[in-house]
């Protein structure tokens, strides 16, 4: 059973075997998450985006690539929905949760850092991205042993932990 925890800091300096990126879907960078992602792991997270996704990947799909410089192995990209453009179906939300806990199965990675898809340029109400985060990492079966929400400040953080009930 996957343990779902929950820290505060930088995405991409945490040291687990896969980063989650909350991508857009053209998986070329962008701001955000993303940019962070791609600027922490420098250019070959990018020309692995390129050669791996060329039309890039659909909104509540998941798939990998390299992490580059950053101290996880794998970063596993996942395209959330944009809610601020209408797209709020929850479905699509938590489609990104269980399908990057598939790609880490596929890939054999045991810690995974996720970072609360959607809940920042794209709008989703935080109380939901956060019920959405951890209700999908407790319920969806894994071989990850921890899946770590990694919360950008402390308000976010305080809802995570409440939900988790720590």
């Amino acid at each position: 059973m996957t343990e779902v925890t929950v820290v505060q800091g930088d995405l991409t300096k945490q040291e687990v075997d896969a980063v989650v990126n909350a991508a857009n879907r053209a998986m070329r960078g962008g701001a955000g998450v993303d940019g962070a992602i791609h600027r922490g792991g420098g250019p070959a997270v990018l020309e692995d985006c390129r050669r791996r996704f060329p039309h890039g990947l659909a909104t509540g799909d998941a798939g990998w690539t390299t992490a580059g410089d950053l101290p996880a192995r794998w970063v596993i990209h996942v395209v959330g929905p944009n809610h601020t453009r209408g797209e709020t179906d929850r479905s699509l939300l938590t489609s990104c949760y269980s399908r990057a806990l598939a790609v880490a199965d596929e890939l054999g990675a045991r810690t995974v850092a996720f970072p609360l898809v959607s809940a920042g340029a794209y709008g989703w109400p935080k109380d939901d991205a956060v019920a959405a985060a951890v209700d999908t990492l407790r319920a969806t079966p894994s071989e990850v042993e921890e899946a770590r929400i990694v919360a950008f400040d402390r308000p976010t953080y305080d809802l995570v932990a409440a939900r988790l009930g720590v």
